[in-house]
């Protein structure tokens, strides 16, 4: 097959060769529904037989049935870039100095032509070079640990992140960036509370739902609002940069202990769980939410506690769940569960043997809410009194991510069940409340300003 047309087969490459174009052909497509002027894509190696994809020109993807296509007519020829050139960053002694720690992600990413799929490929300078107005705002020095898919992260990563954060803090930066994918950032998110202690600086996760290709990509804002962030905002802390509403407005910074992904696909995917954000911010500005954060500190001292057990998992209850679950996790030698129970923190009855049995052999068992928002309230019904009695333990209105996180964490420090007991329930990082805010729910989190809008804009 003529590589200009690798990845078709079957009908589709037939029609390619029928009218003698290949993939990134800048076509004119004449169908039975229709004209369209596009780039011919790549085909993934995986999909049908039965489509030409197109690029069109407003930059979103097509698949046109081959079948469907009466004439193709190649108007130009587009090159493969598989590259942004790397550059060097511009040094301004008046301005911060902010690391950037690239660890893979959509943020940084382009696209596989063999599979059709987003993989992580840039490096730290590359995003300079698509991201020039980030010179404004700092010197930007940067770092790539790793390229990995968030889904792969695991205690190793974090670990490796964690030090890499205590190293660029001794150095004397003044923020520190961490691009990383959003499906598992929230519990990066947490990892890094937990075994980053003290930073005198901000440390700020940063992502994008869209990737860099697509005209809606929220990448390079996202980027700009997170570098912002780490030169010039007061909150020392471990926060999340993402989108804050539906439009280009603003970002908000997240705790990394109460921040959880909540959409698949939307770029203000993620919420503060049962407490508002730390601040927006955009490009321009730091806007404090609330007043309650760590502020920065001038000093370089910082704790480094990164440790980790790898038998440590969530457990997410649903009906009929059968005992040999809990069984099956003890007999693997996992000696921490983190159960996401129903209601106020509740499994069913046919669990219970298996629990204290789980819990007789010196596992630690926790119990959080799947609802998310609300606490675990176990003495309300017996169920939950039973438990109790057994030993499980509330972990009040923590995430049941970041207190999955916590106890391996804990555990990795200690084998004592007293001290991790201790761990669990010590504030860490804003992972435990007192109160959700009465407004907590609702405040700030996603398209209220432009639903407010249109409503001044129609009443009703």
């Amino acid at each position: 097959m003529p590589d200009g047309r690798k990845g078709y087969r079957g009908v589709a490459l037939r029609k390619l060769e029928e009218w003698d174009v290949a993939v990134w052909a800048d076509v004119e497509v004449d169908t039975d529904r229709g004209s369209f002027r596009g780039v011919i894509l790549p085909r993934a190696e995986t999909e049908d037989d039965l489509h030409v994809v197109l690029k069109l020109q407003h930059g979103y993807n097509l698949g046109v049935r081959a079948d469907r296509i009466r004439r193709m007519h190649q108007v130009a020829r587009k090159e493969a870039a598989y590259k942004i050139p790397e550059k060097e960053f511009p040094f301004d002694s008046g301005r911060p100095r902010v690391k950037l720690l690239g660890t893979g992600g959509t943020i940084a990413s382009r696209l596989d032509y063999r599979t059709g799929a987003v993989i992580p490929a840039f490096t730290p300078g590359e995003l300079y070079g698509a991201v020039p107005e980030l010179a404004d705002v700092c010197n930007l020095e940067t770092e790539k640990l790793f390229g990995i898919f968030s889904e792969n992260m695991t205690s190793k990563e974090w670990i490796a992140i964690a030090k890499a954060i205590g190293r660029e803090i001794e150095r004397g930066v003044d923020g520190i960036v961490i691009g990383h994918g959003t499906d598992t950032m929230h519990y990066t998110g947490a990892a890094l509370s937990y075994m980053v202690q003290r930073s005198p600086v901000p440390i700020i996760l940063v992502g994008s739902q869209r990737s860099s290709d697509r005209p809606s990509s929220d990448a390079a804002l996202n980027l700009r609002n997170a570098v912002r962030a780490a030169a010039y905002s007061d909150a020392a802390e471990v926060m999340v940069c993402m989108f804050g509403t539906t439009s280009d407005r603003w970002a908000l910074l997240h705790r990394g202990t109460r921040v959880r992904k909540m959409h698949s696909s939307y770029r203000s995917t993620f919420r503060t769980i049962g407490d508002v954000p730390i601040a927006r911010i955009t490009p321009e500005s730091f806007e404090p939410i609330r007043t309650d954060y760590t502020p920065r500190r001038r000093d370089r001292e910082v704790e480094i506690d990164a440790v980790f057990e790898d038998k440590c998992t969530i457990l997410y209850y649903y009906p009929n769940m059968q005992p040999d679950v809990v069984d099956a996790l003890v007999g693997a030698g996992y000696r921490g569960i983190v159960i996401a129970g129903t209601g106020l923190g509740h499994v069913n009855r046919a669990l219970f043997p298996a629990i204290e049995r789980a819990i007789a052999k010196g596992v630690a068992i926790y119990m959080t809410v799947q609802t998310l928002w609300g606490y675990t309230q176990m003495h309300v019904y017996d169920t939950g009194r039973d438990l109790i009695h057994m030993g499980v333990v509330g972990c009040g209105n923590m995430i049941p991510e970041t207190a999955f996180i916590k106890l391996g964490w804990a555990l990795g420090k200690t084998r004592d069940l007293d001290e991790v007991r201790r761990i669990m329930l010590t504030p860490i990082a804003g992972d435990l409340t007192d109160r959700e805010p009465f407004d907590g729910y609702v405040v700030l989190q996603g398209g209220l300003p432009e639903v407010e809008a249109f409503l001044r804009q129609h009443p009703l």
